[in-house]
């Protein structure tokens, strides 16, 4: 778990607000007007599941998503206080049943599935419920075929769930790949912070990944590799823009243009049965060029048969050719000629010989030259 400050947004607390950028007072509703972002020194603040939706999704538009049945405290957990006791408190403080929120939606008309985590809710943790939300979501987004939104702040997996919390990540990660295999575009939009199990699990296996610049992502946090490999970490390390510099994520988007930065990637991802056509009709393109390929090439290398009286005039020629040599003590008349079609212990047809180009196609056969001009078949020996 990563120690981050988890307390709700105090914007609505006062008429000003410190950055925790570059510690400068900003009129608060200013810093609403700017979706939270310092108009200073750019540093994003945090936001709340129910404010994500509010500022990316059409108005009007969220259809909540049912949650699923799951299990709620299931090792009988207690450390200072009782799991459930935090699990009520962090409901009413939060006014959330788990700390995920899952609805269907729009974005510029184009509809989609949004997962959108809320860090006040014990550090967005991964347990069984959050688990189960996701999936039901990726389940939806499986169904109605339209996009998925994780948007992702977390420290990582919920301690009191045990082991039960590192299965969710095994769960997410096969409706993940379900929604690959029915090419259903998954976007993963990386907010401050993104730790642990959910790092490890469905925020990294989208097919686009974005952060918020200054969003933190990892498996554990930049302290406690440090005291492990006792070694100097670079600066900005696990940052979004750091991520970007070394390939870990796509883009780096600043909040004010997420929505239409993600309305250009659903417009270009489309749906599952679209894409899905989409491939199909590649494949069926590259099946038709090739047959067109294939009969061009034929036509192309194709050699028509020789008239009757241009195949006696090139027979003549080539006895003529053949008495010169024989007269000149260089062999017989068919040395120039293609080589007898041989069958062990058979015949060998005098009518390839002679030029015709086609042979008897077995011991007892004859060619169709070789029967009409009664030629004889020369018997052929096997080699000693």
């Amino acid at each position: 778990m990563v120690d981050i400050d988890a307390r709700p947004p105090a914007a609505e607390q006062s008429d000003w607000v410190r950055c925790d950028g570059c510690a400068s007072l900003v009129y608060a509703k200013r810093f609403q007007r700017t979706l939270r972002v310092c108009p200073d020194c750019g540093w994003h603040a945090h936001l709340t599941a129910q404010q994500r939706l509010d500022g990316l999704l059409d108005p009007g538009s969220a259809t909540p998503i049912p949650p699923p049945a799951a299990v709620h405290d299931p090792l009988g957990f207690t450390d200072t206080r009782p799991y459930p006791d935090r699990l009520a408190d962090a409901r009413a403080r939060t006014g959330l049943s788990e700390a995920v929120v899952c609805v269907q939606g729009r974005i510029e008309g184009r509809p989609l599935v949004v997962a959108a985590m809320d860090f006040r809710f014990l550090g967005g943790s991964l347990g069984c419920g959050v688990g189960a939300l996701i999936t039901e979501a990726a389940h939806t987004s499986l169904r109605q075929r339209i996009p998925l939104l994780l948007v992702t702040a977390s420290g990582g997996a919920r301690m009191q769930e045990g082991v039960l919390s590192l299965m969710q990540m095994a769960k997410t990660a096969q409706a993940l790949a379900e929604l690959h295999e029915a090419g259903i575009l998954v976007i993963s939009l990386i907010t401050d912070p993104t730790y642990g199990g959910v790092a490890a699990s469905y925020a990294t296996l989208a097919d686009v990944i974005i952060a918020e610049p200054g969003a933190r992502l990892g498996f554990a946090g930049p302290r406690v590799i440090e005291q492990t490999t006792r070694q100097r970490l670079p600066s900005g390390f696990q940052t979004a823009e750091f991520l970007l510099a070394h390939g870990m994520v796509d883009d780096v988007v600043a909040r004010s243009a997420l929505r239409p930065t993600l309305a250009r990637l659903l417009a270009l991802g489309g749906t599952g049965e679209r894409a899905t056509q989409g491939v199909e009709d590649e494949a069926n393109a590259v099946d038709r060029n090739a047959d067109q390929f294939g009969r061009a090439f034929i036509e192309a290398h194709r050699v028509d048969p020789a008239p009757p009286g241009r195949r006696e005039q090139h027979q003549a020629g080539q006895s003529k050719a053949g008495d010169g040599k024989r007269e000149e003590g260089h062999g017989n008349a068919h040395d120039d000629a293609a080589p007898p079609q041989e069958q062990p212990g058979g015949y060998a047809c005098l009518g390839r010989a002679a030029g015709d180009g086609k042979g008897c196609a077995g011991i007892d056969e004859e060619c169709a030259q070789c029967r009409d001009e009664g030629k004889k078949r020369e018997p052929v020996h096997q080699p000693s």
